[in-house]
């Protein structure tokens, strides 16, 4: 029996004590969710389609807990936290649509009749990360549940109570118990016996590239289907032919937004040569006016960062000497704060420009031409999100085809839309999570021929 002293990043004072599950807890919520699956599988689609709707109600009436919850938790703002809620409703009704709509084929073949079905896997692992506890935690039990297979979810020990207050909303709204457990504990324990134990078919992990590497070499034991969405270095990249004005308004959103603790964080910035001195100038602006405050006030756009461990990780990318051209504010006293930085590093080959961080800093480099931005672009071992700014749509078209990064935008920022594939290139991840597509990584394709000359 262990447990977990979760502490407050804004005020670095204990929230609450957590039990942290063992082996056998894990192994008993598992074989629980074995022989929950037996039934719901059964559930006709109709009947599994209006609980999850009865699921999304009963979250929508609890946003403001739900989102209080994460700001104590987490140092979410209030206003992230409340759409965080919401995009738990949201996948929620989006999904009730699959039930059903999980549509087979028929194919033609000679002297019978070929038809598919989609037919759900079994318990599903879900292990979740710190950094969007709610949002990530749906995107994988929203169409896991939808497609007929049980969930069993372990959320990061820095930051469990939203998943547990999620897991009692469901058993609210009729979800029957076993579907949808919540397992806290140490991702050495839970999170491996997720990989180890067979009665759980798939893993959907969220995460680092290292860790997501060691759940791919032990689900590989047991042929064990994966989705992961792992790290991300994103390219910002700025054309002449841009609004500037509205790319350097935009920029610090885009890089700072939860601490700058977002895979899909714009931590790299391009921009073409001859504009530079007019973005920097007015990114300098924005930088400064981005509000680094309490969480809990509602014209915070910024908290602190998720823990003393993370405030020590990305102080090292920032050591005395560092080429900082400007930094924004930060309150002062406890809480794990760190000020909105802004590096002009020499070339790609500067550390702070090259790993990801996880953290409010930002690199920007000058390129001189479209082949030289996607040479830059590319050059990372990741490949998750990014963004074009350019007023030329024939040169958007060529940039975002030549980018490697599976969620780009053009003139805007934006990486997540719960109806829209989400997912990476290269060490960025593996499948796709959102949109119509999640369905097929929770699902298997069965075909059956019948033959009609006998």
């Amino acid at each position: 029996m262990s447990n977990y002293t979760i502490i407050s990043p804004v005020t670095e004072q204990p929230i609450q004590d957590i039990h942290l599950a063992d082996i056998d807890e894990t192994d008993v919520a598992i074989l629980k969710a074995q022989h929950a699956f037996e039934s719901w599988k059964k559930v006709t689609p109709g009947d599994r389609a209006k609980l999850l709707r009865t699921f999304a109600a009963i979250v929508e009436s609890h946003n403001e807990e739900l989102a209080q919850l994460e700001v104590l938790n987490s140092g979410h703002t209030i206003g992230n936290a409340r759409w965080e809620a919401g995009n738990v409703r949201d996948l929620l009704n989006y999904y009730s649509a699959a039930p059903e709509r999980l549509f087979g084929r028929q194919i033609p073949v000679p002297n019978g009749i070929d038809i598919t079905f989609k037919e759900p896997l079994g318990v599903v692992g879900i292990i979740v990360p710190w950094n969007f506890p709610m949002p990530i935690a749906a995107w994988g039990f929203a169409p896991a549940l939808a497609a007929g297979n049980t969930v069993v979810l372990k959320p990061a020990e820095y930051t469990p109570l939203t998943a547990i207050r999620l897991a009692e909303l469901a058993l609210e709204a009729g979800i029957p118990e076993g579907v949808f457990t919540v397992i806290p504990g140490k991702g050495s324990v839970v999170g491996d016996r997720f990989v180890t134990n067979p009665l759980v078919r798939k893993i959907v992990f969220t995460g680092s590239t290292g860790v997501g590497k060691q759940i791919m070499r032990g689900a590989a034991e047991n042929v064990k289907r994966v989705t992961l969405e792992l790290g991300g270095k994103s390219a910002n990249i700025i054309f002449d032919d841009a609004d500037i004005e509205k790319a350097a308004a935009g920029a610090p959103g885009g890089v700072f937004d939860n601490a700058g603790q977002d895979c899909c964080a714009r931590s790299r910035i391009l921009v073409q040569a001859s504009v530079y001195d007019s973005f920097m100038e007015k990114f300098e602006v924005a930088v400064k006016k981005f509000v680094v405050d309490d969480p809990s006030k509602e014209s915070s756009e910024m908290g602190p960062l998720i823990s003393k461990l993370q405030f020590d990780r990305v102080t090292d990318f920032v050591p005395a000497g560092s080429p900082i051209a400007f930094q924004g504010s930060k309150p002062t006293g406890p809480g794990y704060w760190f000020a909105p930085t802004v590096l002009t590093p020499k070339d790609s080959s500067d550390r702070a420009y090259r790993e990801e961080i996880f953290g409010p800093v930002v690199s920007v480099l000058r390129f001189t031409d479209e082949a030289d931005a996607i040479r830059l672009a590319n050059e990372s071992e990741y490949g998750l999100s990014g963004s074009i700014w350019s007023r030329d749509i024939g040169r958007a078209v060529r940039v975002s085809r030549g980018v490697e990064a599976g969620n780009l935008s053009v003139n805007s920022n934006s990486s997540v839309r719960y109806w829209t594939p989400f997912g990476g290139y290269k060490q960025s991840g593996l499948g796709r999570e959102l949109g119509p597509d999640a369905l097929d990584a929770f699902t298997e394709t069965k075909n059956v021929f019948f033959d009609t000359q006998n």
